[in-house]
């Protein structure tokens, strides 16, 4: 096991360094002037010029590229253009709030998903299968923004139980506060997520009911608590662990939407921003620390592949 985690995180760099290659000539393919939105609509050109030169965004592309990358090998990601900060404090600056509200948000989906997945199995073709199948689907369609919209309008401006805003405060400082700062946040992406668990599970739960060792183990006599609990849903967890690892991934690479509905200081709030400014090292960062948390959670995803089904050996 140790081997096959030494080896794919050997993997990790040779993507990192081709998924650099092709984020930098994305950036750079995208038309705008980085200098004139940092300097503003008033200055002169020989002020564009001045700054462009200090900046080092006047050398070729592949050179500015080369220089990057050789200092990111020191840990040295550069200066955000609009903030003139080290790009790697701005980036561990959100990433505990982006872990927070990814993580609360997980559970959220877990706590609806995973109950409506095995009601629904459990009794298919019902009117109960039919009702939970649809809020499924509705959990699907509606938007998130309108979503966290509604759930703003409700809470925070009609009772007045929680912020409108949601500020980042840590669980470990305050659990009350931060419990009421990420309840909205999480509680929107969570209903979303929720549809997919739930889908993905039932789907793999009602495989594993045909299969023979549910029969053999109900005509032994165990309890059907026993058999979905330890048997059936056990093999169902294969399949669903992958689509909740992606999920996690997604949240903590940041959530854009939301984030900007509720104005979380969340990582996927920095890259707009930094995708508005054309702030190219910010933006580089960004993209690989989420790059980075996919093949991580996606590791980890596999290592608890093993756990789950002893039959599985990476050798």
């Amino acid at each position: 096991m140790i081997g096959y985690i030494l080896r794919r995180l050997l993997q990790l760099l040779p993507v990192l360094l081709i998924a650099s290659t092709g984020i930098w000539g994305m950036i750079y393919a995208v038309p705008g002037n980085p200098v004139a939105a940092m300097v503003g609509e008033n200055a002169t050109p020989e002020h564009i010029e001045a700054v462009t030169i200090r900046l080092g965004l006047d050398k070729p592309v592949h050179v500015q590229y080369l220089t990057w990358l050789r200092n990111a090998l020191t840990g040295n990601f550069g200066l955000s253009i609009q903030n003139r900060e080290p790009v790697l404090d701005l980036v561990v600056q959100r990433i505990p709030a982006t872990i927070q509200l990814g993580l609360a948000a997980t559970i959220v989906g877990l706590l609806l998903g995973v109950p409506i997945a095995v009601i629904s199995a459990l009794k298919p073709g019902g009117w109960l299968d039919r009702m939970l199948s649809g809020w499924s689907a509705l959990a699907l369609g509606v938007p998130t923004f309108w979503l966290g919209i509604l759930l703003i309008l409700l809470f925070a401006v009609n009772l007045r139980w929680l912020p409108s805003a949601s500020a980042y405060v840590s669980i470990w400082d305050s659990p009350w506060q931060a419990l009421r700062n990420i309840l909205l946040p999480a509680t929107t992406l969570g209903v979303y997520v929720s549809g997919i668990f739930a889908r993905f599970l039932r789907a793999s739960l009602l495989g594993e009911l045909k299969a023979d060792y549910v029969r053999t183990a109900r005509s032994k006599g165990l309890p059907e608590r026993d058999v979905i609990g330890r048997h059936v849903m056990r093999n169902a967890l294969l399949p669903f662990v992958t689509i909740v690892g992606l999920m996690m991934a997604t949240f903590i690479g940041g959530t854009v939407v939301t984030e900007a509905v509720f104005t979380y200081p969340g990582l996927g709030r920095l890259l707009i921003q930094a995708i508005s400014t054309r702030d190219y090292p910010l933006i580089q960062g960004c993209i690989l620390f989420i790059l980075v948390v996919f093949v991580l959670i996606n590791l980890m995803v596999d290592v608890l592949y093993a756990y789950i089904d002893p039959r599985i050996d990476y050798g």
